[in-house]
């Protein structure tokens, strides 16, 4: 079978020069936390007795302005696109993490100001305003990291839900860049005006390096390497192809793109150098099993980005950063797999339906939509369903409609008797993929064979 084979040459492919290295989400986790438990221990190390309230206060800011500067180079480090990360942990995990850790480090950086402001009020005898006055106009470095902290509290202000709907995706990774001007505005004050630094040279060297390291890694990774690739691999379109009124795929040719080590299920991040789209890098999944010279995107037009790609002219010049994600077969834990899609969330599983190993009837495709006209590439998926002997079926209307939940337990249970027994490839809005997430756990699908990646930000 043609499929097969191709799985079979991809898994070879990718075996040359050994695995991909990557690391678990549980390692992760525990080096960060040995971080945090290191950077108190610098406190401790450097504070020999702490009496009274100002000292209680002023120390409470050493402890939080410590963990915060430690913060940030956790969420430059998850953010740096390293592929050990990205295999291992997964982008849309890594992405949960960096909200969730943007909180903590926007929270733990205001403290620290207010708890400095205030320890030193109460020794110097003086009001909090008064003294944020002397600290901001006399203590070195302190004005650039008063306005590194108002600047994380924008960034993380603009990252809030309420604000992240209003905003289009070019403007809230603008608006993101802006962290690494905040970070590098309190870097100084730290070695400046910081106890556990001044008097400690090795503190100070130690510290340092993590910085350099973490922001040499962020470098090679996100500006070094997509550079090096767009030399040798010289992407460029070649056919842009309308699936339907709203959706386009599009076509992208190249040199050595096996190199990539490219899988279904991955996405990349797509730069088309054009006077209108050099600027943007949007991600977008592959839509079809990756080919030595070819590669294929599938984009429903929801924004002016996506949008322009329908004018794209063959020959534009491409510059894509990837691959990322770790939702592909390497998460497969059973031989029977479960594909189940909500509109343009179709275009990973696509892939994964074409070149997941597996024998007849193994793989069952289940595809949502609410209108006949929202499923896209529906005569490849019947072709691939035939050529493989797998089940795909359609499901179209609201996601409850006529009294009928097309995503509970029972619907889908009716559907896929041994539904338990799957594993779950799950892809398409944020409400479809939960509400299908409660009723698989409904139907007895354990939460470890339950596979998502959502490239929401």
């Amino acid at each position: 079978m043609t499929v097969t084979a191709q799985s079979r040459a991809q898994r070879s492919a990718h075996s040359v020069g050994g695995a991909p290295v990557s690391v678990r989400p549980e390692a992760v986790l525990v080096a960060i936390g040995a971080g945090a438990v290191a950077v108190i221990a610098l406190w401790w190390q450097n504070t020999f007795y702490v009496h009274g309230l100002a000292d209680w206060l002023t120390n409470a800011g050493r402890i939080t302005g410590l963990l915060a500067g430690y913060a940030v180079v956790v969420l430059l480090a998850l953010m740096s696109r390293a592929p050990a990360l990205e295999r291992g942990v997964g982008t849309d995990r890594l992405a949960r993490w960096h909200a969730m850790g943007g909180r903590y480090t926007v929270s733990l950086a205001v403290a620290h100001t207010l708890l400095i402001i205030w320890g030193y009020a109460v020794s110097a005898h003086t009001n909090v305003v008064h003294q944020t006055a002397t600290l901001v106009t006399t203590y070195p470095d302190v004005l650039m990291a008063t306005v590194s902290v108002l600047m994380l509290v924008a960034i993380g202000i603009a990252s809030a839900r309420a604000a992240r709907r209003r905003l289009r995706y070019e403007t809230w990774h603008f608006i993101h860049l802006y962290t690494y001007l905040a970070i590098a505005l309190a870097f100084s004050h730290q070695f400046s005006t910081g106890a556990d630094f001044r008097n400690d040279a090795k503190a100070r060297w130690l510290w340092a390096a993590l910085y350099v390291f973490v922001a040499a890694v962020l470098i090679w990774y996100r500006f070094v390497t997509p550079v090096r690739r767009a030399l040798r691999h010289q992407m460029r379109v070649v056919e842009v192809r309308p699936e339907s009124a709203d959706t386009v795929s599009v076509y992208v040719t190249g040199r050595h793109l096996d190199a990539l080590r490219a899988e279904a299920g991955h996405f990349f991040r797509w730069r088309f150098l054009t006077r209108s789209l050099w600027w943007a890098a949007n991600p977008y999944s592959l839509s079809a099993a990756p080919r030595p010279d070819l590669l294929r995107i599938t984009v429903k037009v929801v924004g002016e980005h996506s949008a322009a790609l329908r004018a794209l002219a063959p020959g534009t010049r491409v510059l894509a950063e990837g691959p990322y994600g770790s939702f592909t077969g390497a998460r497969r834990r059973g031989r029977k797999v479960l594909l189940l899609a909500g509109g343009v969330g179709i275009t990973p599983l696509r892939a994964l339906f074409e070149t997941l190993p597996g024998r007849p009837g193994d793989i069952t495709l289940v595809y949502r939509a609410n209108a006949q006209t929202d499923f896209v590439l529906r005569e490849e998926l019947d072709l691939i369903a035939h050529q493989r002997g797998a089940r795909v079926h359609y499901l179209m209307g609201p996601p409850k409609s006529g009294g009928k939940d097309h995503l509970s337990a029972a619907r889908m249970k009716r559907l896929i008797p041994d539904l338990a027994e799957h594993d779950v490839y799950l892809c398409g809005p944020a409400g479809m993929m939960a509400a299908a997430e409660i009723g698989l756990r409904q139907a007895g699908v354990p939460r470890r064979h339950i596979h998502q990646e959502s490239f929401a930000f």
